[in-house]
């Protein structure tokens, strides 16, 4: 892979010119001159960059010529700290280039051209043989990008929204058509979870809806990638546990909401149940509302459930007291018929993940067997006989894994360092966990922030994927994309499995993608149309939370400069979504969504409530704002980090 430091080191020249000492400055003829100066040497700059890349340039689709041509000027410009030439241009009332990125060589010659006017020179000679937009080009650009990978935005609002489906969308037709009918722009199927017999059933959903509402909504399909997670654990107790809520004074206000099915066919249960419990269907037949089922709880207390309603074969109880309840527990009821006790039981429920208990200090496991893991095993004493251990998903990360580096579990949860590789598996320290410790579960994500992975960024089972996704979606996710040569990967396999017109979403979540962005983007604009998602979740743990703000405006500035819509997502509403009560930063963050072109919403049971509470804020923020002026120091992402031929 060829390397260009060159570009990592702004021309002398220029950086000289531009950083003077601020201070007072009355803007006479010589200042004037010296902006001009300034200004034409950095549109000299752009120029000369724009020459050095015309043969990456030229590999683009037509339809993203000049938006690569502006992305290359807008990289150039940003090789530069030019915080004191816009102070100075803002104070003369011109544009402080600070909200260029759509269009970057306009935007220089209009300053320029304003300049030559005030110290009563002539005009400035014209670039020659560039192909950049101009103000109005650029936004429309961006605009007409988006519109072919989204589809046309809805009449109130310019924002699109994508909103993830849960496994209950493929059982749940009025659930999808509430969605399209309350402002879902694009369904989302993450091919890392399910079939394709569910994806299958979730897509004729959404064609009934949108055949019966008259709306258009896409279908965007995530291919699961390289992604690395835990491994399976050992079962833990068959048993169910429900809570009734209490006031301060421990009177119940909400008591606990039980499903009771039939065990033979039991069918998705309601997202509001807050426990399920499968018995036998002749015996669940006879029980009728108003009745009271008794029984003994896991650890001998007596408990009631009052039976409220009926659904179908299913019934609804309530209960008032807490309960732990495992399978063949005894259920008793009295037929009203002959007052003879009917004696039912409990089927069997899935075993409750426990899950491995890590604090600080404690070590783990990582194996590259898959075996289940379990908890650390201890003496009498309380004293360490085994670590805990667990296994990885791609076994294939050990050899690459060096003593010292770092690793993060659940979305940064847990975090530890590796202490010893010895091949088969990997010694934690655990070093960030809650005082109470964290429970490590089976299927979550694992990051390695300072390992340089050499893994294929399409896995076969992708591959396998990709012929339904590109029968069946509108636009496919390229999970974990690392650099430009990632992507030409992909576009390789879609020349084989999907059709020309399918749109592709690269999702930047690790910090080496976030390195090779502008690469990454250039190698993208050879297939139309492209757009990013910001995968903060993962981007966080990578580069650090305290960096997030940070890297999510940068990947927004480029995005913008490329014109290539930008998707917002992770834990957006999350709270709302999940628990049905937002928190005032995450009302803050959805309104952020606003400066991208897309949001995105996660599964929740209380996932109507988030998109109708989104598609409001986002419907109130563009009346006040639209982006935002930006100050433009040095921008490291602004050079190439390779150069590799795609």
């Amino acid at each position: 892979m060829a390397r260009r430091h060159e570009m990592d080191v702004p021309p002398p020249a220029l950086e000289n010119r531009v950083n003077n000492d601020s201070g007072q400055r009355s803007m006479d003829e010589t200042s004037l001159e010296r902006l001009i100066e300034q200004l034409s040497t950095l549109r000299n700059s752009l120029l000369s960059h724009e020459r050095d890349l015309e043969p990456r340039i030229a590999r683009v689709h037509r339809s993203y010529r000049m938006s690569a041509v502006n992305l290359v000027h807008y990289l150039a410009m940003r090789r530069h700290d030019i915080r004191t030439l816009q102070d100075d241009l803002a104070a003369l009332g011109l544009s402080s280039l600070g909200r260029s990125e759509c269009h970057v060589m306009a935007t220089l010659e209009a300053v320029l051209i304003a300049l030559r006017h005030l110290a009563g020179a002539g005009p400035a000679e014209a670039p020659s043989g560039t192909g950049a937009p101009g103000f109005r080009e650029g936004r429309s650009l961006l605009a007409s990008h988006t519109d072919s990978l989204f589809g046309p935005a809805p009449r109130h609002r310019s924002v699109r929204v994508i909103v993830t489906m849960s496994r209950d969308a493929a059982d749940d037709y009025p659930m999808v058509r509430a969605l399209v009918a309350q402002g879902m722009d694009c369904m989302r199927i993450n091919c890392a979870h399910d079939t394709p017999d569910v994806w299958l059933a979730m897509i004729e959903h959404l064609r009934r809806a949108r055949r019966e509402l008259g709306r258009e909504c896409r279908i965007l399909m995530d291919l699961a990638g390289p992604k690395l997670r835990t491994g399976p654990l050992e079962p833990g107790p068959q048993v169910v546990v429900w809570h009734p809520r209490r006031d301060i004074m421990g009177q119940v206000i909400h008591p606990a909401r039980i499903w009771i099915t039939p065990a033979d066919s039991p069918g998705g249960s309601p997202p509001d149940a807050d426990a399920v419990l499968p018995v036998d269907s002749n015996w669940l037949a006879e029980v009728k509302a108003g009745e009271r089922i008794h029984f003994k709880d896991a650890r001998g207390k007596r408990r009631v459930l009052e039976v409220i309603g009926t659904a179908g074969a299913s019934r609804w109880a309530r209960c008032e007291q807490t309960a732990y309840v495992t399978a063949q527990t005894v259920l008793l009821r009295v037929d009203v018929g002959s007052d003879a006790i009917r004696e039912g039981r409990v089927a069997s429920l899935p075993a409750r993940e426990e899950g491995i208990l890590l604090r600080k200090g404690d070590f783990l496991v990582l194996t590259r067997e898959p075996v289940p893991g379990h908890r650390a095993q201890l003496d009498a004493d309380g004293r360490l006989l085994t670590p805990a251990v667990i296994s990885c998903t791609l076994p294939e990360v050990f050899p690459q894994v060096r003593r010292g580096e770092r690793i993060w579990f659940d979305d940064g949860r847990i975090g530890g360092i590796i202490r010893e590789n010895e091949g088969d598996a990997l010694r934690v320290e655990i070093t960030q966990a809650r005082e109470k410790g964290e429970r490590l579960l089976a299927d979550k994500g694992i990051n390695l922030p300072d390992t340089r992975m050499n893994l294929p960024a399409i896995t076969e089972r992708d591959i396998e994927d990709l012929k339904f996704v590109g029968v069946n979606a509108d636009l496919v996710g390229m999970s974990f994309v690392r650099r430009a040569r990632d992507v030409a990967n992909l576009y390789a396999r879609l020349g084989r499995f999907a059709r020309d017109d399918l749109g592709v979403v690269l999702k930047i979540e690790t910090r080496e993608a976030f390195e090779h962005l502008p690469a990454i983007i250039l190698a993208a604009m050879q297939r139309y149309p492209v757009g990013v998602m910001i995968a903060r979740g993962d981007l966080a743990v990578e580069c650090g939370y305290e960096r997030m703000a940070e890297v999510q405006e940068e990947i927004l500035w480029i995005c913008e400069a490329a014109h290539m819509p930008v998707i917002w997502a992770t834990q957006v509403l999350e709270s709302l979504a999940k628990r049905g009560q937002p928190s005032r930063a995450e009302i803050t963050d959805a309104a952020m969504g606003e400066r991208a072109e897309c949001v995105m919403l996660n599964k929740g049971p209380h996932i109507l409530a988030a998109l109708n509470a989104l598609d409001d804020i986002l419907r109130r923020m563009q009346e006040h704002q639209s982006k935002k002026s930006s100050r433009l120091r040095r921008l490291h992402l602004s050079a190439f980090a390779e150069t590799e031929e795609c």
